[in-house]
C-alpha cells in the first residue's frame, strides 16, 4: 500500500485513504521495527520549504509515509490527473490512531506544546480513549534535557510517538533522532494537542466541508499571514508542474 504515491513538486505523497492509512500503521505496529516508521502529514508549506531547504528535502525523501494534509495538495494531485483519495490531515489521523489504539491497547508517548496544554490534552485522551496506554508525556520545552527525554521515551517504548512541535521542527527532530528512538511509529501532528486540549478551536464543520479551514485559521490567528504566503506560491508552481506533465507525459 505504501507504494501508492503521487509526486508533487518533488514530495512523494501517499494516495491512501484515511482508512487505508490507519490499516498500514496497524500493520507496522504489529511488526518488529528496527527504527521508527516516520509519518509526515504535509501541507503546501512543507512542500515549499523542501524546495529551498536541503535538509527538509532529504527528510521528505526518506520519510516512510507522507500524507496529504491540506486541500492544496489534493487539488495539485487532481491537476496532475493522479489524485490522492482524500485529505489525510494530521489532527484527523491522530484521532483515528487513538481510536484504533483504544481498540487494541496501543501505547502512546505525547510530546510537545506547553506543559499546561500537554497535561490537559493527555488527560482528555485518557478520558476519551481509556484502553489506549499513555506510556509517557513531555512538553515541547526540553532544551538541554534532550538526552533525558530520549531516555524517557526509550524506557516507555511506545507504539506511537506523537510529536507536536510544529512543522517543520517536529519533522527535523524525528529525523535527527530516528536512529536513537525506540518506538514503532513517529508522527508529527503540529498543533493537534492545542485542539484536543481546547486551547485552540478547529474550524467549524461548515468551513471544513468548503475546504476553507486555512482561511478560518488565518481569520482566527492573523499572525499566520506570513506562513500563508506559501499557499499562492505553491498553487502557481504545482499548476505549472501539472501542465508540464500533461505536455510531456511519462510513466508514473
Amino acid at each position: 500500500m505504501a507504494n501508492q504515491k503521487v509526486d508533487i513538486l518533488g514530495v512523494p505523497f501517499s494516495k491512501l485513504s484515511m482508512e487505508q492509512t490507519v490499516r498500514l500503521v496497524s500493520e507496522v505496529i504489529e511488526k518488529d521495527q528496527q527504527k521508527p516508521f516516520h509519518i509526515i502529514t504535509a501541507n503546501p508549506e512543507i512542500v515549499m520549504g523542501a524546495q529551498t531547504e536541503p535538509l527538509l528535502k532529504k527528510i521528505t525523501e526518506e520519510a516512510d509515509l507522507i500524507t496529504p494534509d491540506g486541500i492544496g495538495i489534493v487539488l495539485a494531485s487532481r491537476w496532475k490527473n493522479d489524485p490522492v483519495y482524500e485529505r489525510v490531515a494530521g489532527y484527523d489521523l491522530l484521532l483515528k490512531l487513538l481510536e484504533e489504539g483504544n481498540l487494541f491497547g496501543w501505547s502512546f508517548y505525547i510530546l510537545g506544546s506547553s506543559e499546561e496544554v500537554n497535561q490537559l490534552a493527555t488527560d482528555k485522551i485518557k478520558e476519551q480513549y481509556p484502553n489506549a496506554v499513555i506510556a509517557g508525556r513531555h512538553n515541547g520545552f526540553f532544551r538541554g534535557k534532550e538526552e533525558e527525554l530520549i531516555r524517557d521515551i526509550n524506557e516507555a517504548k511506545p507504539d506511537v510517538l506523537v510529536v507536536a512541535l510544529g512543522a517543520p521542527r517536529q519533522e527535523k527532530w524525528i529525523f535527527e533522532h530516528k536512529g536513537e528512538l525506540h518506538t514503532k511509529v513517529a508522527i508529527g501532528v503540529g498543533g493537534s494537542l492545542d485542539v484536543i486540549a481546547g486551547a485552540v478551536k478547529r474550524a467549524p464543520v461548515f468551513w471544513q466541508k468548503l475546504n476553507l479551514e486555512w482561511l478560518y485559521r488565518l481569520i482566527s490567528q492573523p499572525s499566520r499571514w506570513r506562513r500563508q504566503l506559501a499557499l499562492p506560491q505553491f498553487a502557481v508552481k504545482a499548476f505549472l508542474e501539472s501542465r508540464r506533465d500533461v505536455q510531456n507525459p511519462r510513466k508514473k
